[in-house]
């Protein structure tokens, strides 16, 4: 075996999988960004949350929020669920792991809140049921999924929006949800804010 074609491999197929995503997904991640400019601008903020390298993604994203993207902004009200351990430890010892960001939307969230729903797979059982949460708290969802959307995509509402990246490889996946995240970062920023300078 040969690692450099290896190597080269995951790069080409990145690249592949990059491209058809454009082709897929630059009209719904429009429709996400506006979902999410409407809420900012209405007083609400954005919930993320996911497992793994999708929680890695959810605190990514609330982190360009709060702080800057690529211009000086005014910090922006985000919050990944994802990140305290006294909560997620408490939730998930006194009721069930299934409710880790669930009990959270309920607490947190509010009708003009966004919550921002990361799977790869489209089947994290603990996703789905703050998803499930946000509904009864009026909330819209972006769900950033792959593959074939999974449970998560039986979820979702009219009002909903679900990016759905056109791969089956976990990685892959994970690759397109980061340049989503950067799309979305930088929508929010010029529609609140203008201009294409950093």
């Amino acid at each position: 075996m040969d690692l450099q074609d290896r190597i080269l491999g995951h790069f080409l197929e990145s690249i592949e999988t990059k491209q058809k995503a454009a082709g897929d997904l630059v009209a719904v991640i429009q429709m996400a960004g506006e979902a999410m400019v409407g809420s900012l601008l209405n007083d609400g903020k954005i919930l993320s949350c996911g497992n793994g390298g999708s929680a890695g993604d959810a605190q990514h994203f609330s982190a360009e929020l709060l702080n800057r993207f690529e211009k000086e902004r005014p910090g922006l009200p985000a919050i990944a669920i994802t990140t305290d351990s006294s909560t997620l430890t408490a939730i998930a010892n006194d009721y069930s792991y299934n409710e880790i960001f669930s009990k959270q939307v309920s607490a947190l969230g509010q009708s003009n809140d966004v919550l921002l729903a990361i799977s790869t797979s489209g089947n994290s059982a603990n996703v789905m049921e703050a998803m499930k949460a946000a509904h009864e708290r009026d909330m819209k969802i972006v769900a950033l999924t792959g593959r074939d959307g999974g449970a998560m995509a039986d979820l979702l509402s009219a009002e909903d929006i679900e990016i759905r990246v056109p791969a089956d490889r976990t990685a892959r996946i994970q690759e397109v949800h980061l340049v989503v995240i950067h799309c979305l970062c930088d929508y929010i920023d010029t529609k609140l804010f203008g201009g294409d300078d950093a």
